[in-house]
């Protein structure tokens, strides 16, 4: 990453810790720590040389699911002791784990895919460690979150990830309409069954808005699908649910000047001497980037001889 106002001469300075990986590989100890680790999201290769180095040397590797952690460790041959972390017992292993940062143990946090704490557990056991005075640090790596960006075709400079939107499409309309007027980049994870219905509800919430839905992300079948929030809920209405982990990228709302109620009314009042109240609705939201329903509400008082 660089800033515009950074000298433009500046060069990165990187760090390299190859003489420290050939002692842990010959059997050095580990600083003692927390160590939050990142590990693939599909791809096995996509784990780094330094994860690799911790998740062997580690004392216990805390796992989401030491069933899934274990399919990767049996790849690379890792024989580390794993217990599992995850949000049904973390109240019950945070302070047996503090106990054991205390002692001096080397610990590695993974999740079952990708980079620890987005939308997965750990936060409050970084956040108690670090209370606590103990050596924290990150082996950054693979994230669907980053990898879905890259890859969407959208506005990377300024976004909001939202992680999972509601079950219950009355709570996902409320959460979507707080976030419709963020100047920036939204990113949701969604389950393949609510998919079509929540894209539906974007459209809605948010205005006519170019996006992305990316699954798959690094495996054999990865898909990255785009087009606008209603014709991507058009699809997957059509198409049904897809097979896969799923990332929704939306881009940010059209910067616009501000329109006053005279200048909507009007733009609905000819859409409506040529179409039906639905096409209507559609060709101003299209031109003005508004959310559906607010146009539709006004287009309906209209129609009906309202002022």
């Amino acid at each position: 990453m660089s800033d515009p106002d950074d000298d433009k001469d500046a060069e990165p300075e990187f760090i390299s810790d190859a003489g420290e990986t050939r002692s842990r590989r010959s059997g050095s100890t580990l600083a003692p720590g927390l160590y939050v680790t990142a590990t693939p999201i599909g791809n096995a290769s996509d784990i780094t040389l330094r994860a690799l180095d911790v998740l062997r040397a580690a004392d216990i590797v805390l796992c989401e699911d030491t069933r899934v952690t274990s399919r990767l460790f049996a790849i690379y041959g890792i024989e580390a002791k794993m217990m599992p972390y995850h949000d049904h017992n973390a109240a019950e292993m945070r302070p047996r784990i503090l106990e054991r940062l205390a002692s001096g143990a080397r610990i590695a946090l993974v999740s079952d895919a990708g980079t620890p704490l987005i939308s997965d557990p750990g936060f409050k056991l970084v956040r108690e460690a670090v209370a606590e005075g103990h050596n924290v640090t990150t082996l950054p790596g693979a994230s669907s979150v980053m990898a879905a960006l890259t890859l969407a075709g959208l506005p990377t400079d300024r976004f909001l990830f939202s992680g999972f939107l509601s079950a219950k499409q009355e709570a996902r309309r409320r959460e979507l309409g707080e976030l419709a007027p963020v100047p920036a980049t939204l990113v949701f994870l969604e389950s393949a069954n609510r998919l079509a219905a929540s894209l539906a509800d974007m459209a809605e919430a948010l205005g006519s808005r170019e996006a992305a839905v990316a699954r798959e992300l690094t495996k054999r079948f990865e898909e990255v699908r785009r087009g606008s929030l209603e014709e991507l809920a058009a699809h997957y209405e059509k198409a049904g649910a897809p097979k896969g982990e799923i990332v929704i990228v939306v881009g940010p709302p059209a910067p616009r000047a501000a329109l006053c109620q005279h200048e909507i009314d009007a733009m609905l009042e000819n859409a409506l001497t040529r179409s039906s109240v639905k096409d209507a609705v559609a060709e101003v939201v299209a031109m003005t980037g508004l959310p559906r329903r607010e146009i539709y509400a006004r287009a309906l008082t209209l129609s009906e001889g309202g002022e």
